[in-house]
C-alpha cells in the first residue's frame, strides 16, 4: 500500500525538467532567429557595400577624368599665360621703338619740311622736261615760219626732197641745193645746238630714204650716201656752222640708210607716192633715258 502511495507520489510532483527543456529549446530558436536576423542584416550591408563601392569606383573615374581635364586646363592655361606674357613683351618693345624724342620729333619735322621744298623743286623741273619737245617743235615752227621749209608738228624733223638735192640715182648734191641747205641748216641746227636744248638732246640723225624701185640693197647703198653727203655738207664750216656747233654735232650725230623700208603713200589710195618716198630727213632724239631716270628719281623722292 506503501509503496503505490509513494509511486503515485511521484508521477504527481511537478515536471521541471520538461520546463527546463521547453526552455532551451525557446533559447534555440532565438539564438537562430538572431543568426538568421544577422545573416540577413549582413547581406544586406554586404550588397550595399557593392553597390557603394560600383557608385565610389565610378565615382573614382569621373574624379579621374576632372583631374586630367583640370590637367590639360592648366597647361592651355600656363600656355596662354605664356603667349600673353609675349605679347606683352613684344608690345612693350614696340611701343618702346616707337616712342620718339622730342630731338627726333623735330628732326623728322625738318626732314618733311626739306623734302617738301624738294618736291617742289623736282615739280618745276618735271614740267620743265616735259615741255622740252614742245619747246624745240614751237621755236622750230617760229625759226621757220617765213621759209619754204615746213617743221614736222609732231616729231619736229624737216624733210627734203631727194628730187631737190640730187640728180637721178646720184649722190652727189647739186649746186642749186647746196644753197637751199646753206639757208636751212644752220636755222634747224642752231635751235636744237643752242645752251637750254643741248643737254636734252641725245642724237640727231639724217636719214636717206628711197622709193621702191631697184633692189633693197642698191637703194640701202643710195640711200646712205646721199645721208652721207648732206651730213658732211652739215660738217663742214663753210656751210654756215661755227667751229663750235660742228665739235657739238659730231658727238651726237649719226648717219642712216633707209632703203625703202618705210615709204611715203598717198593720202586714202594705199599707193606708194614714189616722189615724196624719195628724201632725207633731219630730226633729232631726246635724252629719254635720262629724262626717264630723273623722272623716276622725282617719283621715288632720291
Amino acid at each position: 500500500m506503501k509503496s503505490k502511495q509513494r509511486r503515485k507520489k511521484v508521477f504527481e510532483e511537478p515536471a521541471y525538467w520538461q520546463s527546463f527543456s521547453d526552455m532551451m529549446a525557446a533559447l534555440l530558436l532565438i539564438f537562430i532567429l538572431i543568426i538568421a536576423i544577422t545573416l540577413a542584416i549582413y547581406r544586406q550591408k554586404t550588397t550595399d557595400l557593392e553597390q557603394t563601392q560600383v557608385r565610389l569606383n565610378a565615382a573614382q573615374q569621373e574624379l579621374d577624368r576632372a583631374r586630367e581635364d583640370l590637367e590639360v586646363s592648366k597647361r592651355e592655361i600656363e600656355a596662354s599665360n605664356k603667349e600673353l606674357a609675349d605679347s606683352l613683351a613684344r608690345l612693350k618693345e614696340a611701343y618702346a621703338s616707337a616712342a620718339m624724342t622730342q630731338e627726333e620729333l623735330d628732326a623728322a619735322n625738318l626732314e618733311i619740311a626739306n623734302a617738301r621744298a624738294e618736291l617742289a623743286e623736282t615739280r618745276q623741273e618735271l614740267k620743265d622736261i616735259v615741255g622740252i619737245r614742245t619747246d624745240i617743235i614751237g621755236e622750230l615752227q617760229t625759226r621757220f615760219s617765213n621759209s619754204s621749209m615746213s617743221v614736222d608738228p609732231q616729231t619736229g624733223s624737216i624733210t627734203f626732197s631727194s628730187d631737190v638735192l640730187f640728180r637721178y640715182n646720184s649722190a652727189t648734191l647739186t649746186e642749186e641745193s647746196k644753197n637751199t641747205l646753206k639757208e636751212i641748216i644752220p636755222l634747224y641746227l642752231d635751235v636744237l645746238l643752242q645752251d637750254n636744248y643741248r643737254p636734252y638732246i641725245a642724237e640727231i640723225t639724217i636719214e636717206g630714204h628711197t622709193d621702191t624701185d631697184g633692189s633693197y640693197q642698191s637703194n640701202m647703198d643710195l640711200s646712205h650716201s646721199r645721208a652721207n653727203a648732206v651730213a658732211k655738207f652739215c660738217l663742214d664750216a663753210k656751210n654756215g656752222l661755227s667751229g663750235t656747233k660742228i665739235e657739238q654735232l659730231q658727238r651726237i650725230l649719226t648717219v642712216n640708210g633707209r632703203s625703202y623700208s618705210a615709204p611715203v603713200y598717198q593720202n586714202g589710195a594705199g599707193e606708194i607716192d614714189m616722189a615724196a618716198s624719195r628724201r632725207v630727213e633731219i630730226k633729232f632724239r631726246l635724252k629719254e633715258d635720262e629724262m626717264i631716270q630723273k623722272i623716276s628719281e622725282i617719283l621715288s623722292g632720291e
